[in-house]
Parts: C-alpha cells; sequence; structure tokens
C-alpha cells in the first residue's frame, strides 16, 4: 500500500490538457439552435439516443451535453427516455445484430414526422467493424439516416452543430 502511494505521488497528476471550447462559439451556435427551435419546432425538440453496439465514446460526448458547461437544455433541446415522445433519434455505434431488431422497434415506435441522426463514424459508415457477421455495419444500412456527425467521436460543439444541421436542412 504505501509503495502504491509514493508511485502516486512521485509520477504526479498525469492527465491530458483541455482545450476549453470559446464561450462566445457556444453561446453564438446556442442562441442559433433557440431561434430555429422557436420558429419551427414551437421551442423544443425531444431526442432519444440509442446505443447500437458502440463503444461507449459517442455516448460520453452526447452526456456532455447535459453537463453545466454545455446544458443544451437551456436552448430547447431534451432527451426522454422513450421513443414514442421523441422528434429525432440519435443512434451510436455500428449496427450490430443483436441490436437490429431492437433498433428498428425504437424507429417504428418513434411517431412521424421523425429524423433519425447517425453520430459518430461508426454509425455514419460502420466504422473499423463494417458488415460481418455479429454486425450490419452503418446505421442507414438498418434504418433511414437523415443526418451523419462523423468524428470519433464527435465533440459536443459538433453534435450541436449537426443538430443545428439537421434542423436547417
Amino acid at each position: 500500500m504505501l509503495r502504491l502511494f509514493k508511485k502516486i505521488l512521485t509520477t504526479g497528476i498525469v492527465t491530458e490538457s483541455f482545450k476549453t471550447p470559446k464561450d462566445d462559439e457556444l453561446e453564438q451556435l446556442g442562441i442559433e439552435i433557440k431561434r430555429h427551435l422557436d420558429k419551427e419546432f414551437s421551442g423544443s425538440i425531444a431526442i432519444r439516443e440509442v446505443d447500437a453496439g458502440s463503444c461507449n465514446a459517442c455516448e460520453l460526448e452526447i452526456h456532455a451535453l447535459n453537463n453545466p458547461f454545455y446544458d443544451i437544455e437551456r436552448f430547447g433541446i431534451h432527451f426522454v427516455a422513450s421513443p414514442r415522445h421523441a422528434d429525432v433519434l440519435l443512434v451510436t455505434g455500428p449496427v450490430s445484430r443483436h441490436m437490429q431488431t431492437a433498433l428498428l422497434r425504437t424507429y417504428e415506435a418513434t411517431p412521424n414526422p421523425k429524423w433519425v441522426v447517425a453520430v459518430g463514424d461508426c454509425a455514419a459508415c460502420g466504422g473499423e467493424f463494417g458488415v460481418s457477421y455479429a454486425s450490419c455495419g452503418a446505421v442507414s444500412n438498418v434504418i433511414p439516416v437523415d443526418v451523419a456527425i462523423p468524428g470519433c467521436p464527435p465533440t459536443p460543439l459538433a453534435l450541436m452543430k449537426g443538430l443545428l444541421g439537421l434542423m436547417k436542412g
């Protein structure tokens, strides 16, 4: 135990440096999102996030959208637990064969009109997994996709820009 404590003390803090996004950029993006939501969607949209077989890196970035720094709910974007209450499905990961039926059922349970966003490289094109006996590959191989947000994983700002692009398109 003492040896481990000594190692911690001698090594010090080993973390990656973090480049803080400019608050101006975040605020401008948020204001533009809110303007589109107020104009086209009566002030808010609901998102259901679906993990179709990912490594969870994209989920961590999606969860960051709700932290106090990004606080995406202040702009009118809410996450919901049921696809029956959702306007948008955020799908992450290459679709595993075990999740194919669940993803189809989730898509069918989401009321029309609905949007599907493929989040990350794996969801957009299958990533390094592709199509195999265990993977259907990209989300578009299973359900129609409206927008793909590239990145491995995409940053919270990239996610916000992708959602804004979805609303504009």
